[in-house]
């Protein structure tokens, strides 16, 4: 009988997403999608759709475990943190139908400070970090960073680089913290101060195993959505990535998953920041899911990690042998209101027309008209 998955958050960007990478991946599949938004998930291309009650209601668990119960459910695939934090908080209600690392794992991994805390001390490379108890501390913590030139603010909770912005001084630490307590109700108690990390950004997807990494890919981000509309210029929402082949990445992201959660079993999406010269950093680990964009670019690997969490979830012994499911220069274009595009990059300008150079464009528009 073709296994039946409720996806979580149905009708979003990273659920739709997800939806076209199991399917076409497995067509015997039966999606199904739920949202506690009526009109984001009558956009779902879920084979059955449901509206159900947000995270944290009363009636959230009882509505799902009636959707699992009367649509015989096998399994329930969160797309985002809130969903994984719900599912795990509820996981007795659950038992059998979702893949989740442990509750303690899921509870560091939210925690960027005990998290960093907990990476630092296991040897694994992550940015320098320091909380903030009041603003008078700002200034020793910019003392303790080496007073560089820029230091990384941001919450120690929280998803999409919400609250997080490079400050050059003291003062200005003080005064975005001050903002997101004023507006957004967020304590200065509850931010952190970390070194500054330059380079390249890029995320590691895994599926773990009883502490065995089954698959894992890694891309780059290259551009995001709203980047020009917020301080940090960065968000979790990557509007343009592309597949790189990077093994210190991944050996690095396997040691960070080993060292907070030995024996694991789940899916982990680990984001990573080079320094100055190019080392890798550990900046944050989302336990339980991974990136939804990014199964977008699912078509571009030999293996499908979407299915393979599937498979590793009902129970299924995978073993591809080799983890790392690497390809290079695979390009991943998002935007509103459009399906994203993958593309390789010799197959970038493929039918389109450069504009700048007169003869080129001539010749190409002969031909487009033959």
């Amino acid at each position: 009988m073709p296994a039946r998955l409720l996806v979580m958050g149905a009708g979003s960007a990273g659920a739709e997403n997800l939806i076209r990478s199991l399917r076409g991946a497995d067509s015997s599949l039966v999606l199904l999608g739920c949202n506690d938004d009526r009109f984001v998930v009558r956009h779902s291309a879920a084979d059955a759709r449901y509206v159900v009650p947000p995270p944290g209601s009363p009636r959230f668990v009882p509505a799902l475990r009636r959707v699992i119960r009367q649509s015989r459910v096998d399994l329930v695939i969160p797309t985002i943190d809130r969903h994984v934090q719900a599912l795990s908080d509820a996981r007795a209600d659950f038992r059998g139908k979702v893949f989740l690392p442990a509750a303690r794992v899921i509870a560091l991994c939210r925690d960027k400070y005990r998290l960093t805390t907990a990476l630092l001390r296991h040897g694994v490379p992550a940015p320098a970090t320091y909380p903030v108890r009041e603003p008078a501390g700002v200034d020793e913590v910019f003392a303790r960073l080496g007073r560089p030139s820029r230091v990384w603010c941001r919450p120690r909770t929280g998803t999409c680089a919400r609250g997080g912005a490079a400050v050059s001084t003291p003062d200005q630490a003080r005064q975005w913290m001050a903002v997101w307590e004023t507006m957004q109700g967020v304590p200065i108690s509850a931010f952190t101060l970390a070194e500054y990390l330059p380079g390249r950004e890029i995320l590691c997807q895994s599926v773990w195993q009883r502490g065995r990494v089954v698959l894992a890919n890694t891309f780059e981000r290259l551009a995001y959505f709203g980047a020009d509309n917020i301080p940090s210029g960065v968000t979790s929402l990557s509007s343009l990535a592309k597949t790189v082949v990077e093994p210190g990445v991944v050996d690095v992201c396997r040691a960070a998953i080993a060292a907070v959660a030995p024996g694991v079993s789940g899916a982990f999406s680990v984001d990573v920041k080079e320094d100055a010269d190019g080392r890798p950093h550990v900046t944050e680990i989302n336990a339980g899911r991974s990136c939804m964009a990014m199964t977008a670019c699912d078509r571009a690997p030999k293996h499908n990690i979407a299915l393979t969490y599937v498979r590793l979830a009902l129970g299924e012994r995978v073993d591809f042998g080799d983890a790392y499911d690497a390809v290079d220069d695979y390009y991943m274009v998002r935007d509103m209101d459009i399906e994203p595009g993958v593309f390789h990059a010799d197959e970038f300008f493929d039918e389109v027309h450069d504009a700048s150079r007169a003869a080129q464009f001539t010749v190409r528009l002969g031909s487009a008209r033959s």
